[in-house]
């Protein structure tokens, strides 16, 4: 499911995402197909979030890409009230959590939607949730399984 959302450009943590200015831009392209993936190291086959263009375990430089599971377990989560980022001070409070992906070794960070913050737990199902941002970017968050 992709959502678009507005987004405001005064502190911009969203990375230019063409081939022209990351080496990931596959990640993104692959996001923006609906598609969650990252990279693993052709020499010693670790699987690495977040995509990399060299392996921090063996300094390889040759990666594929690789599909990841869209839902997981969520292993910890906490509220924001304080220190949001400039230009999201109106989203707060807003939570974020460590999901675990199903059938990997391997959690990921996100911003959590579609839920308050007292009617998240431990364990709870999670999918991703791709966000489409104003000028053509994309992002990911997390949200609870229905």
């Amino acid at each position: 499911m992709m959502v678009k959302i507005d987004m405001p450009y005064i502190l911009d943590f969203y990375p230019l995402q063409t081939e022209e200015f990351t080496q990931i831009h596959s990640f993104f392209e692959n996001l923006k197909e609906g598609k969650f993936t990252t990279t693993k190291c052709k020499k010693c086959g670790e699987i690495l979030w977040q995509p990399r263009i060299v392996c921090p375990h063996c300094s390889g430089n040759e990666m594929d890409w690789i599909d990841l599971p869209q839902e997981g377990k969520l292993f910890a989560f906490t509220e924001v009230f304080y220190g949001v980022p400039l230009g999201l001070e109106q989203d707060a409070p807003f939570s974020i959590g460590i999901v675990e992906l199903d059938g990997l070794p391997m959690s990921v960070l996100a911003r959590i939607d579609d839920a308050h913050f007292e009617d998240l737990e431990v364990g709870q199902e999670m999918k991703l949730k791709i966000i489409n941002l104003e000028d053509g970017r994309v992002w990911f968050r997390w949200e609870p399984k229905k």
